[in-house]
């Protein structure tokens, strides 16, 4: 039960950084633009990482989970763009709610964060040193997964009630993570295929969703700092501590 317990302690990782954005809610567009900068170094120094580490430890082919990445990016931009089509024809410059658009980002963060937690439970199955340092991992960057969940719902536009919701389903999905790896283990080649997957999932929502909007408005280089140090954030965690 260390994987669940351990993947408990995510729970107060991520409401903390929910919190915190609903706190600043007024700084929303600086938010967003260093939320841009973690999912960027999200997928390019822990999920490309370990894809490649995997592929070739397999000795497999790096085609397939960069169709998964593919697919994953190109998924969710099917989604929002239907979700937001039949808007089509409303004025161009009209004040416009899509709710919708937030919640599929917030359930892909929240799959995300439930695969967290799965990989806290095999990384125990495979070893304890290995499960608690992807653990201490995750549990560094689960502040930023709250973070990135609140911010996502307001930037659409949802209520800040509807956003402490979803928020809770973070925060509980990566120990529903760890509970389900008690029951099944997950061969190599698809958590290759996983993680490509959602590495084109974060990588949209990144840069098409949440780097646009931090600058529509409010572009400045304090922003564009926030976003660097985003992906320095991840950089440290994913070197110095996972």
């Amino acid at each position: 039960m260390i994987p669940v317990l351990l993947a408990a302690s995510t729970f107060v990782s991520t409401l903390c950084g929910g919190l915190f954005a609903l706190r600043h809610k007024d700084r929303l567009h600086r938010i967003l633009g260093y939320t841009a900068g973690v999912l960027l170094g999200v997928v390019a120094f822990d999920l490309l990482p370990e894809i490649f580490e995997l592929v070739n430890d397999l000795n497999m082919t790096a085609t397939w989970p960069m169709i998964a990445l593919v697919a994953g990016f190109l998924g969710f931009h099917i989604i929002e763009k239907s979700i937001l089509l039949h808007h089509s024809q409303e004025e161009e410059y009209g004040d416009h709610k899509h709710p919708q658009v937030g919640v599929a980002s917030a359930l892909a963060l929240i799959g995300h964060s439930f695969l967290d937690g799965v990989g806290i439970g095999l990384a125990f199955q495979v070893d304890n040193t290995v499960g608690i340092a992807v653990a201490i991992a995750v549990i560094a960057h689960d502040f930023t997964d709250g973070l990135n969940t609140v911010s996502l719902m307001l930037l659409n536009k949802n209520t800040p009630k509807k956003a402490v919701l979803f928020l809770v389903g973070d925060a509980l999905a990566p120990v529903f993570g760890a509970l389900s790896t008690l029951l099944f283990t997950l061969s190599d080649a698809g958590l290759v295929i996983y993680l490509g997957f959602f590495a084109g999932f974060l990588l949209y929502i990144g840069a098409s969703e949440i780097l646009p909007e931090a600058h529509s408005k409010h572009s400045s280089y304090s922003t564009i700092m926030l976003t660097v140090l985003g992906a320095l954030l991840i950089f440290v965690v994913t070197r110095f501590i996972a």
